[in-house]
């Protein structure tokens, strides 16, 4: 990669932890995998919905990493105007997030 290139790539709240995130996702790919091979198998209701509620759990940890990122590294860090959209949109996010259930 140019300097050029890494100059224009934008530095984002997870951009420490982009590898331990991506990780963290594939390990959750692979249970959601999981879950469809349950279905195809007729596995019994209860371990099927066992299994999704392990996977929302992850999601949502996920999630709360994001926010936390985003939160320190965007809205804290933004200037005067640029801080109170950014707050705005940090807690529509949260709300989405909320309304999930």
């Amino acid at each position: 990669m140019s300097t050029d290139q890494a100059a224009a790539t934008p530095q984002r709240g997870y951009s420490s932890s982009k590898k331990q995130l991506q990780a963290r996702l594939r390990r959750i790919e692979g249970q959601v995998r999981g879950v469809q091979k349950m279905v195809e198998e007729d596995r019994y209701c209860i371990d099927v919905l066992t299994q999704i509620s392990a996977i929302e759990a992850a999601l949502d940890k996920v999630a709360l990493g994001l926010l936390d990122g985003h939160a320190r590294t965007c809205v804290i860090e933004a200037d005067g105007e640029l801080q109170d959209e950014r707050t705005a949109e940090l807690m529509a996010a949260v709300g989405r997030l909320m309304r999930r259930g």
